[in-house]
């Protein structure tokens, strides 16, 4: 179901720096309260590290949101005063626009996982990856009042057009190197195992809050950002 950008993110980073010299439009002004955090850098590149320098990790949540457990992964990062990146399909967001809402009063950015999280969204012809990128990125923008920072590639399959596409419509793309492969349901203790043993500095850590039953998420979240604190870790926005 998943798979890690492997070849596939070298081949896209070798493609995004060709097209960075032709230049990728500033993203515009971020709508809403000045309390929200600054949007990211845009590059015709899929990020994989977080930007900021030092022993930093990103948490991202993807298939959402939902009404059993997303509220659940905000009410754990409230309470331990992390932001996270939440990569959101459209008509999940389109049911639940409230949610939306309180993923962007939380302080933490939206990123486009397309409207059905579509693994093939990146084959289309170029005017038809630019609507269907517009269309989902734009729910989410309504829903949440706020622009979309982040596009995120269902199951990791970037393609040269998704890409560029993706940053010339403002939104980083966003992707991971660290996978527990929480939607597979490996048990609590192996979600957990596999991030402690794989996060290094800058590591974007992919998990979900939809796509299925995310109980073990949830405690594998609970119990991850205490130990990666103790581990001397702090939480960042990618970009």
């Amino acid at each position: 179901m998943r798979v890690l950008l492997g070849v596939t993110v070298a081949v896209v980073l070798t493609v995004g720096l060709g097209a960075a010299s032709a230049g990728v439009a500033a993203p515009p002004a971020r709508a809403g309260t000045g309390s929200a955090p600054a949007r990211p850098r845009v590059t015709p590149t899929v990020l994989t590290t977080t930007r900021a320098p030092g022993k930093v990790v990103a948490l991202t949540f993807d298939d959402g949101p939902t009404a059993r457990y997303t509220p659940q992964i905000l009410a754990l990062l409230a309470r331990n005063h992390v932001t996270a990146t939440f990569c959101e399909i459209g008509q999940q967001a389109r049911a639940q626009p409230a949610l939306v809402r309180r993923v962007v009063a939380g302080g933490h950015r939206l990123c486009d996982h397309t409207i059905t999280h579509d693994p093939t969204v990146g084959t289309h012809t170029p005017a038809v990856i630019d609507q269907q990128l517009r269309a989902s990125r734009d729910v989410l923008a309504t829903a949440g009042k706020t622009d979309v920072d982040y596009f995120r590639a269902p199951d990791g399959n970037w393609t040269p057009n998704l890409v560029r596409l993706s940053a010339r419509d403002g939104m980083q793309p966003l992707g991971w190197t660290v996978d527990p492969r929480d939607w597979s349901r490996p048990g609590t203790a192996a979600i957990v195992r596999t991030v402690a043993t794989h996060v290094r500095p800058g590591s974007v850590i992919l998990l979900h809050d939809g796509g299925g039953p995310r109980d073990q998420t949830v405690q594998a979240v609970a119990q991850l950002i205490p130990w990666l604190r103790a581990q001397g870790y702090s939480f960042v926005l990618p970009g």
